[in-house]
């Protein structure tokens, strides 16, 4: 279907394409303009995390405003994408490969969570805050690979697919607490006396789980048993098989911020 979309060129770096977009700047309606300026700031998103990692501070503080900005337009596509199926076919067309793949798996992903997840009331509020630094994040999801042989990067898509990073600090419709959005009682059983709302707890906590649940052996059993929907577990997977594609995948997530959807359209709840 994207015969010959790979070889097409990027274009060259401007001062435009370095410049961060504004929070809420206008998508382009057009394939040919959202394509050419998604690659424009997917680029200038790689850019940047390059610069954050030279900068050797990813265990301290915020992502700076230029990773910030790129990764919160890029997550806007994706949405803009996941809602408008014809819009979605024509842009992947004329993305390169790079992009184009790793752009259609968030989509999908997008749209299962999307078909999972009912429309939040107008009334409702949420509770959002920070997220841990991404070093930190980091060094809980491998110290709980480590110690329960679950994949990082498969619980850094369980954290992003659960509360975008702890930046969502609302209980669930059934109650579900904490960066890994557990159950008490399911707490109790695997939680090893941690607090729930605590990020190395509840990371640590949900490496136990899939793990007697089934990881490393089957992640679909696992995450099954996590939330039993095989829309969950598509969106979780392909998440994981993103993050664990390069060095920086992971970064191009971290500053993805909490969309809620209502019956009025979505309102984005975190971010600048």
């Amino acid at each position: 279907a994207f015969a010959g979309a790979g070889s097409k060129a990027r274009p060259p770096a401007t001062a435009e394409a370095a410049a961060p977009p504004a929070p809420n700047e206008p998508l382009p309606q057009d394939p040919q303009a959202l394509a050419a300026r998604l690659i424009q700031v997917s680029d200038g998103l790689d850019a940047a995390i390059a610069d954050w990692l030279r900068a050797g501070n990813l265990a301290q503080g915020t992502a700076p405003d230029a990773v910030t900005l790129q990764g919160l337009y890029v997550q806007r596509v994706d949405r803009f994408l996941a809602h408008h199926r014809a819009l979605a076919s024509s842009t992947l067309r004329l993305l390169p490969a790079d992009l184009r793949h790793s752009t259609a798996n968030s989509v999908a992903a997008l749209r299962d969570l999307m078909r999972l997840t009912p429309k939040s009331p107008k009334h409702r509020r949420f509770k959002t805050g920070p997220s841990a630094p991404a070093g930190q994040l980091l060094s809980f999801y491998r110290t709980a690979q480590r110690r329960f042989g679950v994949r990082w990067n498969v619980l850094a898509a369980v954290n992003l697919v659960e509360t975008d990073f702890n930046r969502i600090r609302s209980s669930s419709s059934a109650g579900a607490q904490g960066p890994m959005q557990f159950m008490a009682s399911t707490w109790r059983v695997y939680g090893l006396g941690g607090n729930v709302h605590d990020p190395h707890d509840a990371i640590i906590g949900a490496a136990n789980y899939l793990h007697r649940s089934g990881a490393p052996g089957s992640y679909h059993q696992a995450l099954y048993h996590y939330n039993p929907s095989p829309l969950y577990v598509d969106a979780v997977l392909r998440y994981a098989r993103q993050i664990a594609s390069g060095p920086r995948a992971f970064l191009r997530f971290y500053p993805w911020q909490v969309f809620v959807r209502t019956s009025s359209g979505e309102r984005r709840l975190t971010g600048p």
